[in-house]
């Protein structure tokens, strides 16, 4: 029997492999290339052709790449670095256009960096950023971002880190609410769900108050200071949230949340791409400036 001879792959269909390996589905992967995404699917079902390899596995939940498509999408991730970076050398004003990839926390990203990001648009008007609010750790090693800003000391020594300030954290209720607590409350809470108990602050909450009723869980920040405002019970929040909502008052309990740090990682490999240096540096000096914010 004649083996089907393997035919080179089309570089340009690796554009299509890695925004879905980047978004996980092909509609989301579909609007980030502004395309159909019949036109996703194709691409890459042209690419595993050529590589005569399935790169996916097809979950209820999304796409993932296989174990080949993983080694397919490192490789597509440096040729993307190295696209960019030739971009960059192209003109002395080319290397301040061109798209930065940011992650972080939702509540840091809605609640405080996304509001301060217009004197930069102004400042660079080339350079387009791509923000991913999650609270799950988006992975810089897998260049799935450029810059991440988290919380606590990272333990990555192939990331360059710089510590950007503290954040402060208090509980926080309706004003109906806390007055109904009186001076020995133990009140219903309002806390992350099971997927996010690894984050510090669900952590500390579920140990600290063991016995305590969650009313309700959620893996928005935001959404657990709506449920607060709706005086559901008293939820744990950063003092730039807590304290720019109005309608919420801080509630004194038993123990006090502790500070965290926040720290900015950048690859390497992009870290002296003066369009990412522009971003990172601009970030440092918001987080300086506008410090009291977050601490109190």
């Amino acid at each position: 029997m004649a083996v089907q001879k393997r035919s080179d792959p089309d570089w340009e269909d690796l554009r299509y492999f890695l925004a879905l390996a980047r978004h996980g589905s092909l509609s989301a992967a579909a609007r980030a290339l502004k395309v159909s995404h019949a036109t996703v699917a194709r691409r890459v079902a042209s690419l595993e052709a050529a590589l005569q390899a399935p790169l996916f596995d097809r979950k209820a939940d999304g796409y993932a790449p296989t174990a080949r498509g993983r080694r397919v999408e490192q490789l597509a991730r440096t040729m993307e670095d190295a696209a960019r970076a030739s971009a960059d050398l192209t003109s002395p004003d080319a290397g301040l256009s061109g798209l930065v990839r940011l992650t972080m926390a939702r509540s840091m990203a809605e609640r405080f960096v996304v509001d301060r990001l217009g004197h930069f648009h102004r400042q660079h008007p080339g350079i387009d950023l791509e923000i991913i609010a999650d609270s799950r750790v988006i992975s810089l090693s897998r260049r799935e971002a450029d810059i991440a800003i988290r919380f606590g000391r990272p333990k990555d020594s192939d990331l360059l880190a710089r510590r950007l300030s503290s954040v402060a954290f208090s509980f926080y209720a309706s004003r109906g609410y806390a007055k109904a607590l009186g001076k020995n409350p133990s009140p219903a809470m309002i806390g992350f769900d099971d997927e996010n108990e690894f984050i510090a602050d669900a952590a500390w909450l579920n140990r600290e108050f063991p016995q305590a009723r969650f009313i309700v869980r959620t893996n928005s920040q935001s959404t657990q200071a709506a449920a607060a405002r709706a005086g559901l019970g008293v939820a744990q929040l950063p003092l730039h949230v807590g304290n720019d909502d109005p309608r919420l008052v801080p509630v004194k309990l038993t123990k006090n949340p502790p500070d965290r740090e926040v720290w900015m990682l950048l690859r390497k490999d992009v870290a002296r791409l003066p369009r990412v240096r522009a971003v990172a540096d601009y970030l440092a000096a918001m987080f300086r400036r506008d410090r009291r914010v977050l601490t109190g």
